[in-house]
């Protein structure tokens, strides 16, 4: 069965979101196939801010639907949306500086262990070990998993914020801007943990600004112009200029 023929991990079909009368969303529909990478491209204004958080259940749809292979889901709140595999990663990233890795990891979902029998206390070493396993399947070492994540770089806290998402099982990872802050190093680093997250056959919508990493990352590309759906090309079959055109309109 080949990729096309498999049911989507994701298909949003004719949504649209209305803010009394702005239309920052309308009719708009995609899908994401497991191991895809889809990015999402427009100028800012023209609506992906706003898809991602309905995906993600910050919003709620005006209308159309969402469906998770194949099942409409409808979120009230961003838990619900990560309760059923579909995880944020937002420019700031969301990670609580002065805790390590694995606080970070459970942030919210802390692992509890009962001291003398009954008291619940923090089970530190589940969350090192975690730490230890996740951070390996993202081909990611640092010298010191338990160091507070601020004594880390641009790169490595994005690796951070990825593995949160890959411990909880996300299978679809919306990413808005992940390379945006770093310098070319640590882009490539972004990319390459893209591409596992690929290999394990998770869906990744990336939102970028930066139609070269758009191009070293992804498979198709959907273009968002004024919240409806500009155009959509495979990588392989376009280039810098035809999505420009597209993102401008003419």
């Amino acid at each position: 069965m080949n990729n096309q023929e498999q049911t989507p991990l994701l298909e949003v079909r004719n949504l649209s979101k209305h803010f009394g009368a702005v239309r920052a969303l309308n009719d708009f529909s995609m899908v994401v196939r497991p191991g895809e990478v889809v990015a999402l491209a427009g100028d800012n204004g023209a609506g992906k801010t706003t898809l991602i958080k309905a995906i993600s259940g910050v919003f709620q749809p005006t209308g159309g639907e969402i469906l998770l292979r194949g099942q409409p889901v409808s979120f009230s709140t961003p838990q619900e949306a990560r309760e059923k595999g579909i995880e944020t990663i937002y420019q700031d990233l969301a990670l609580a500086d002065n805790l390590s890795i694995g606080a970070n990891i459970f942030l919210g979902r802390e692992p509890m262990r009962k001291a003398f029998g009954f008291l619940p206390v923090l089970d530190r070493k589940a969350m090192a070990v975690a730490a230890k396993q996740t951070m390996g399947r993202l081909d990611f070492h640092v010298s010191r998993l338990d160091a507070p994540v601020s004594n880390f770089s641009g790169g490595q806290r994005q690796a951070v914020a990825i593995g949160r998402a890959v411990y909880w099982d996300a299978q679809i990872l919306i990413m808005d801007e992940p390379t945006a802050a770093l310098g070319v190093p640590e882009q490539r680093k972004v990319i390459s943990l893209i591409h596992q997250l690929k290999a394990q056959g998770r869906g990744v919508i990336f939102i970028s600004h930066n139609l070269q990493d758009i191009f070293a990352v992804s498979d198709r590309i959907v273009v968002l112009r004024r919240g409806i759906q500009a155009g959509e090309r495979k990588i392989s079959e376009t280039n810098h200029d035809e999505v420009v055109k597209l993102m401008v309109g003419g």
